[in-house]
């Protein structure tokens, strides 16, 4: 049995990925915003991405002309990243080569994903990148330093903090109650379902059924970790609930948009029905935008899908893994606890770049409500938008390499097939209900909320 980890304290200011991804999403807004008042043009030049091609000599042209934006782009974000993890605790002398690997491989990923063949199918950088990632892991034997590069939670967080300044805070206000109480739902009855399968049905460990349970209920790795600490579970059971995560939060990657477009739906539907059973913050994203690609209309995906998985399940993080503790502590080892888990649990086990998400909302709902729509849609959003937008793209890319990059079906196979088929019943049941709820009970709501 594993020793629980004390909470960080204050010191989690400077040594927890999720206070850098505000730091990191906030400054590029409060820069983009300076840069917007003064009508310098420096971020919207910086935030490059390759355009949508067909010849080869468009794409050669375009990077003939910007490659000096790409090097410097490409210097802050090392700068940036590489200050940080030193600080977090990873080795610069790792990191840095690992860096150099991931957003040259960026740079190739928005080339294929801009082409627009493959665009016109629906096959846009995000699956771009979670699916060359995987190629490259489970056929090149990379060293296993290199993943200190591959931080998928860091690169996500950001990226939903960048997200929170193109998610209006009136709209959360609106839909954020309905967007807690659907996935709440969905929450419990996927944790109970997991719990009741792994216990009652293949007889595993009570700590290693709450971790499945959580990983498949609330936010994925996060929540396993989370909750793996708070009861006491084994290294290895946390091991293998992230990777069960890892691998139905693919197949879910692929399924849900796939279907969806089979069935007609509009994206405001679907993106709740990823938020509420996607199982990880990056693969709910791919899935949600490249439906709304798909569809020609990625905005109500990702907005509806944002309000269920940040709004409706991550900040249960804190509070789950309080009463997992409790439980834990009274019932399954009362004779060993000495100490009742506190209150104040519950903060230092919320997830904290939800908070940068709720910022970023707010300063930007300010700062548009000056305009008038045909004002925010001629000069606030290419100026000010378009490059915070652009640069989230990045930080998305970069997490879904990273999970492709980190993620290999030889370490999987091993896990045994117990925890699979608990963890599948869950599955199960969460897509079902998550569909039945977001499409046919829900679904007039999430089109209304999200035009």
């Amino acid at each position: 049995m594993e020793e629980a980890k004390k909470p960080m304290g204050w010191k989690e200011l400077y040594l927890k990925e999720d206070w850098w991804a505000i730091y990191l999403g906030v400054g590029i807004i409060v820069a983009a915003i300076a840069f917007f008042y003064t009508g310098n043009p420096f971020l919207k030049s910086l935030s490059v991405l390759p355009p949508v091609w067909s010849d080869l000599g468009k794409i050669t042209s375009h990077f003939a002309s910007n490659i000096g934006w790409y090097a410097l782009q490409f210097v802050i974000w090392l700068a940036v990243f590489s200050i940080s993890t030193r600080i977090l605790g990873f080795r610069n002398s790792q990191y840095i080569p690992s860096f150099i690997f991931l957003y040259l491989l960026s740079v190739i990923t928005f080339i294929i994903g801009a082409y627009k063949p493959l665009k016109d199918y629906s096959f846009e950088a995000p699956l771009v990148a979670l699916l060359l990632g995987l190629i490259i892991s489970n056929t090149v034997r990379l060293p296993k330093w290199m993943d200190s590069g591959f931080r998928v939670e860091y690169y996500i967080k950001t990226g939903i903090v960048l997200l929170g300044a193109t998610l209006p805070f009136t709209l959360i206000i609106w839909a954020g109650p309905v967007a807690f109480l659907q996935a709440t739902l969905i929450s419990v009855t996927t944790c109970l379902t997991i719990y009741f399968a792994a216990t009652r049905i293949f007889g595993l460990d009570k700590r290693f059924g709450a971790v499945l349970s959580v990983g498949g209920a609330i936010c994925g790795v996060s929540a396993a970790i989370a909750v793996g600490g708070a009861v006491k579970a084994k290294k290895e059971h946390v091991s293998v609930a992230i990777a069960l995560v890892t691998v139905w939060a693919i197949v879910m990657i692929f399924f849900i948009p796939y279907f969806s477009r089979f069935m007609h739906l509009h994206p405001g539907p679907v993106g709740a029905w990823v938020g509420s059973s996607e199982f990880a913050d990056a693969a709910g994203f791919a899935a949600a935008a490249a439906y709304g690609n798909m569809v020609g209309n990625p905005e109500p995906a990702i907005r509806s899908f944002t309000l269920m998985k940040v709004i409706g399940r991550d900040i249960w993080l804190g509070i789950w893994s309080f009463m997992f503790a409790v439980i834990a502590c009274m019932k399954w080892e009362k004779d060993e606890c000495d100490t009742r888990p506190k209150a104040a649990e519950i903060w230092w086990r919320f997830p904290k770049f939800v908070l940068g998400f709720f910022v970023a909302s707010v300063i930007i709902t300010v700062i548009a409500s000056g305009y008038s729509l045909q004002e925010y849609e001629e000069i606030v959003k290419p100026a000010l938008i378009k490059p915070i937008k652009s640069l989230r793209s990045w930080t998305f890319i970069f997490c879904f390499l990273s999970i492709g990059l980190t993620t290999r079906f030889r370490e999987l196979a091993s896990m045994g097939k117990k925890p699979f088929w608990a963890f599948t019943i869950g599955v199960i049941v969460n897509v079902v209900l998550g569909f039945i709820l977001s499409v046919y009970v829900m679904g007039n709501f999430w089109i209304q909320k999200t035009q």
